[in-house]
Order: C-alpha cells, then structure tokens, then sequence
C-alpha cells in the first residue's frame, strides 16, 4: 500500500533542492576579499601564479596584495623542465611582495643572479631556504651576506659550497639562531674535515639550533662548535660518520644539547637523498671514487651545465605565460 509524502518530509525536499540550487548559482566572484586571501595562501606561489591570478581581473589584482606574498614557497620536486619557469615565477613572486619578503624557499633552480634579486629586494628578510640549487656559487651568497642583517634561520641543503659563505654569513648575520648545512651523507672514501664546524664555532656564537646532515667534521670539530655556539639547543649529526664521541664529548653533548641525533639515528624524517653508499664501486674503484672524480675540468662543466637552453625570447614574464 503506497503512502503519500508527510508534509515535513515535502518540506526537507523542498529545502535541500534550494541549498543545491544555492550552491550551483553561488558566484565564487561575490567571496569577501579577506575569504580569497586566505584561500590563496593555501593554494601556494606556483598555483597564485599559474592558475588563481588567471581565473578573472579581480582575482589577479588580488594575487598581487604583498602580504600574500611574505612568505614564497617555490617548491620543486627535481623537474628540470620546470627550472626556468620557476625562476621567471619567482622573480614575479618577489616584485609582488613590494619589500614585504620575510621567508623564500627555492628547491632545484636558482641562480646568483635570482639570490642578488632576492637580497637586492627585501631588507627583512627572516629564513632563506636553498635545496639542491646547484647554480648558486660560494660567490654569491658571499657577496649577498652583507643585504642579509635580518636573517634568523638559514637552510642551505645538497649543494657544491665551502666554508667559505657560512663564515661571511655569519659575521655579516649577527641574529642567526638557526643554521641547516647538509650534504649527502657516505661512509667511503673516507674523509675528515673540520672547516666549516670550525667557520660555524668561529663565526655563530648565537646559534641555537644546528643540522650538519652528512658532514666531515670530526670530533675536533664538534667540540669547537659546542664551545663556539653555548646556546645551542639542538644538534642534529645523523649521518656523520667521523663523529665517534670519544672520551667526554658524548656525555658533554648530553649535558648541554636538549635536542641531540647521532650520526646513526633514523633519518625518516629527512626530505632529500639519504646516505650514498659507494660500495657497489669496490670492484672497479677499491678506494670508493664515482665515475664523476675522473672528469677533466672541461668534462665537469659539461655534465654539471649540459642540458640548458637559451630562453632569452621568454623574458618577458606576461608572454611566456600568457597572462
């Protein structure tokens, strides 16, 4: 036997029919400006750029509010095609922020030039953040230590540098609390090197917190860097493996680090290549050297550079992307 309708469940119809009626005439345009922001920064630099600012003129003169643009991620996942655009993204990223940048980060491009850019148009910046930029000399960041006052948290992470910038960093930063320098952290060849704990305890006495993923230093350097850097708080030396703690330094670093990794702690955490391990090399090269150690100077400029192109017709911005 058929039961007709009750009119309260006529009525619950009737109301979801409306609120789906609402939600498909909603204008995403009548958003309040405030909504949009927030929505953007959620979305991220790359995404504002390539996508949100293109939706409509309101959305676009949004997108270049400069407190949207404080804090730029720019994020890539080793996509060498992506490297230009990036580049020519971030510099748009950075006019944006009308001299409102307090924190970049930049992963797998980048070059001095875009550091000077960077440098040469904020003079607040807070956190610099570089990973696997390997165009980024030891030149550069000398030269752009002395624009960088302000800094307070440095990350520079898999990249071809010295000691060098870490000690024009630090006499040129006095208010640099956090410090990341990271290599890819081997066992073989064996090899011990002390220079940049030594430019880190000579130069940095107000660190308070330290990564040396995959360093060199031994245990000399690590006791000039405790004794360089007293207000260290956390220590992190996963993965090197010339550390050993001999005598008192192990119960010395338990009494004055709170936040101590040793070289043989899980990396899970760790974002980037872990340990390389070139024992599968022993047969061809007994003391561990890669394929790489025996180019001609000639050869390693090739095989670091190769692959480049000249996109000097896109540098315009608008017409590359058509925006």
């Amino acid at each position: 036997m058929e039961t007709e309708p009750s009119m309260g469940s006529a009525s619950s119809s009737n109301s979801n029919s409306k609120s789906l009626a609402d939600c498909a005439e909603r204008n995403w345009l009548d958003l309040p400006r405030d909504v949009v922001c927030t929505i953007f920064q959620k979305l991220g630099a790359v995404e504002i750029l390539m996508n949100a600012q293109r939706v409509c003129s309101l959305w676009r003169n949004i997108s270049k509010d400069p407190h949207l643009w404080r804090t730029i991620d720019m994020r890539n996942f080793g996509d060498n095609e992506m490297n230009f655009a990036l580049a020519i993204m971030c510099r748009r990223a950075i006019d944006y922020s009308s001299g409102l940048l307090l924190d970049i980060n930049i992963e797998y491009f980048g070059d001095d030039d875009l550091l000077h850019y960077i440098t040469d148009s904020t003079s607040h910046l807070r956190r610099l953040r570089l990973a696997c930029c390997y165009q980024i000399s030891d030149e550069g960041l000398c030269d752009v230590a002395k624009k960088l006052s302000q800094l307070e948290e440095l990350d520079i992470t898999i990249m071809r540098l010295s000691k060098d910038p870490l000690e024009a960093i630090g006499r040129r930063c006095p208010h640099l609390k956090s410090l990341k320098f990271n290599m890819e952290g081997y066992r073989r060849p064996h090899i011990e090197c002390d220079e940049v704990a030594y430019a880190i305890a000579e130069t940095m006495p107000e660190l308070r917190h330290l990564q040396l993923f995959g360093n060199k230093l031994t245990d000399d350097g690590l006791l000039a860097i405790l004794d360089g850097c007293p207000h260290l708080e956390s220590l992190d030396l996963r993965q090197c493996f010339n550390v050993t703690f001999s005598g008192s330094l192990g119960r010395r670093c338990t009494e004055q680090i709170k936040d101590l990794r040793r070289p043989y702690d899980p990396i899970d955490d760790y974002p980037f290549e872990a340990e390389v391990d070139y024992g599968s090399l022993d047969e061809d090269y007994p003391s561990g050297i890669s394929d790489i150690d025996f180019l001609s100077d000639d050869d390693y400029d090739y095989y670091e550079f190769s692959g480049g192109s000249d996109f000097s017709e896109y540098d315009d911005y608008d017409h590359y992307y058509e925006i």
